[in-house]
């Protein structure tokens, strides 16, 4: 059986795209080129499926969350909060799986930072 090799791309709508993408790179540090390609560490991905009533992606209308893998949770949230962005004063620690953190972008993204374990 032929098999996927990891995350191709993730696409969302925007009403402004050079904007959020803009966002996404001084927030977080994605530098992506003009054609929005991004050379991301290796490391582990996670592909799980919620109930459709979950709160955990924020609003019900998000059906999807992207996850974005962080050396140091700490010191991302902190980097987000002193750039105004919307993050959450929750943070989740999972034995064995690694710490949590969430911040939603100007289009009302939720997006989880996960400092593995």
């Amino acid at each position: 059986m032929e098999r996927v090799q990891g995350i191709g791309g993730y696409f969302l709508r925007s009403g402004d795209p050079v904007a959020l993408g803009a966002w996404y790179r001084d927030r977080l540090g994605l530098d992506a080129d003009a054609n929005g390609l991004w050379q991301q560490d290796a490391g582990p991905t996670v592909f799980a499926a919620f109930e459709s009533g979950t709160d955990y992606f924020g609003c019900r209308a998000q059906q999807t969350m992207l996850n974005f893998r962080v050396r140091d949770l700490d010191a991302m949230l902190a980097q987000l909060r002193a750039k105004g962005a919307d993050v959450a004063d929750e943070v989740q620690d999972m034995a064995g799986v690694g710490r949590f953190g969430w911040v939603t972008d100007p289009e009302g993204n939720r997006i989880e930072l996960w400092q593995p374990a």
